[in-house]
């Protein structure tokens, strides 16, 4: 990260403002984050630019709060708010991924589990097509051995984005997972239903003694997640309607 504050990439819409600071208390609602996570956003008319709410527990997030960076994670205009620690998952992620807009960072507690067993998540239901390409588990210590955890630098960031491929989840070994999508709707949406999915699962592997269990193939969850890119919007307006902003 340099020194130099780089440019804005132009307004934002107080509505598009208002939407991400809502993401923030929806996640929070569905249980995804608590005190801690973070949402972000691929500015509107700059590509080179992101949206994500300065250091602040997520169901306390408020348009004023939104701080524009670079992909460097570098802050256009923070005016003495802090910055997440993480933010380079975000920042990495746009700049590896130009068909993403949307990222979620969570320590979802049905999720984390998985990052920790030699048991794949696996698509459980429609909802959770998106799951049926594969969750790969990035271990921060492969490459870095024993560290705080956390993705706290771009070179952490890179490696994040190395092991999450083209997919659409990743789990963070010890730690979380992060979501993505082509809006911010979607990624929400996959946020939410990874940790349902991963709630199913767990009843799952419980009820089957051992027996497989018949989750979605890829193709089905290919063919469902076209369908959700559409219906999951549905989803965004109930729980939009259930909080500020």
């Amino acid at each position: 990260m340099n020194n130099k504050v780089p440019t804005t990439g132009g307004p934002v819409s107080a509505e598009t403002l208002a939407d991400l600071a809502a993401a923030s208390r929806i996640l929070a609602a569905q249980g995804v984050v608590d005190a801690f996570g973070h949402v972000s956003q691929r500015h509107p008319a700059a590509p080179e630019r992101y949206l994500m709410a300065r250091s602040i527990s997520p169901a306390r997030v408020t348009p004023e709060d939104i701080i524009e960076y670079d992909l460097d994670s570098n802050p256009v205009n923070a005016n003495g708010r802090g910055s997440f620690l993480e933010r380079f998952i975000h920042g990495e992620i746009y700049k590896a991924r130009p068909e993403v807009m949307s990222v979620v960072h969570s320590h979802s507690p049905s999720v984390v589990p998985f990052g920790l067993v030699g048991v794949p998540m696996r698509a459980m239901f429609h909802n959770a097509g998106f799951i049926a390409a594969g969750v790969p588990v990035f271990d921060i210590a492969e490459k870095f051995g024993a560290t705080d955890m956390l993705v706290g630098n771009a070179e952490k960031g890179v490696a994040l984005i190395e092991v999450m491929g083209s997919n659409d989840i990743v789990l963070m070994r010890a730690h979380g997972s992060v979501a993505c999508g082509p809006t911010l709707q979607t990624a929400v949406f996959r946020a939410v239903y990874t940790e349902v999915n991963a709630r199913i699962q767990h009843m799952a592997l419980a009820l089957s003694g051992g027996m497989p269990l018949a989750a979605l193939d890829e193709e089905e969850g290919r063919l469902a997640d076209v369908v959700n890119q559409g219906a999951g919007m549905r989803a965004w307006d109930l729980w939009r309607s259930q909080v500020r902003w």
